[in-house]
């Protein structure tokens, strides 16, 4: 009896370790999943010479892949439109939003927000984009009135659009940046609001791109970019904050943009727009 005791003894000892060394694997492996719209380099876009989670790069990534990092996690980018982003961290489907979010009043009160990071001149200014055959053309707001101008949807040029032009524009809603840049060039727009880092972009790989000549005026309260949170997230906004801030006193993102920038250059670097289910759009 003794022995049976023994043994059995024995054998829960070994199930006790097992399912302790199951429960350790899972806390390694914990997975931070962050959400990005690819459409907006150089922040976030596809590098096409790779495949999975490493074909998503940008200073947006590199930031994501650090706050991993320093969280012990495993990274996972969930890509998808950029207003499909804001709802996902809403609903709590992902952990955060990362894709060149400024802070808003509207995104203030919906969700909760990070400490501000700082990529480049990418949010601090912010312009207008036109034909190559306009450049330059435009260097007040009202240079642009009765004229068709494109933004993107739910994004702090939109907003600037409706502030600082005039009433009578017809402002041109794109659910992403591809979409206002085709519109553009095929003529069914006259110009497109974008933030300059972004612009800088597009005009590399498009010869028939160039700066109306116009910047916005940006109230400090919208320059640089956040991180959205679920409002309920509170100690992971903490920890996110305390990393951001770690990041800032090493003077990484400088070295970030810069990297960032130069990628957004090369041959396979481009702006992969996705649906709203994470689909890839193709045109």
């Amino acid at each position: 009896m003794k022995k049976i005791l023994a043994a059995m003894m024995a054998l829960l000892a070994v199930l006790s370790l097992t399912a302790c060394a199951k429960d350790n694997a899972a806390e390694s492996e914990k997975v931070l999943t962050v959400a990005l719209s690819p459409d907006y380099s150089p922040m976030e876009f596809v590098d096409t010479s790779k495949s999975g989670q490493e074909q998503y790069v940008g200073f947006d990534v590199t930031l994501a892949n650090y706050i991993a990092d320093e969280l012990g996690m495993t990274l996972e980018i969930k890509p998808m439109s950029f207003d499909a982003c804001q709802t996902a961290v809403q609903l709590g489907n992902v952990d955060l939003g990362i894709s060149g979010f400024s802070w808003t009043p509207d995104r203030a009160e919906n969700f909760a927000i990070s400490d501000y990071y700082i990529a480049g001149d990418n949010e601090t200014e912010q312009v207008i984009i036109t034909t190559a055959d306009k450049a330059g053309a435009f260097s007040a707001a009202e240079d642009f009135a009765g004229l068709k101008v494109g933004a993107q949807a739910a994004s702090l040029q939109e907003m600037l659009c409706q502030q600082s032009l005039p009433e009578s524009i017809e402002l041109v809603q794109f659910k992403d940046v591809n979409d206002g840049v085709l519109a553009l060039q095929t003529g069914k727009i006259d110009a497109m609001a974008v933030a300059k880092g972004n612009g800088e972009a597009i005009m590399a790989n498009n010869a028939d791109i160039a700066m109306s000549g116009f910047q916005f005026e940006v109230d400090p309260l919208y320059q640089n970019n956040v991180i959205l949170l679920n409002k309920e997230d509170t100690a992971l906004l903490e920890e996110v904050n305390k990393i951001l801030a770690k990041a800032k006193a090493a003077d990484l993102y400088t070295g970030w943009y810069a990297d960032a920038t130069a990628l957004a250059g090369i041959a396979s670097a481009a702006d992969v727009s996705y649906d709203d289910e994470g689909n890839v759009l193709e045109g």
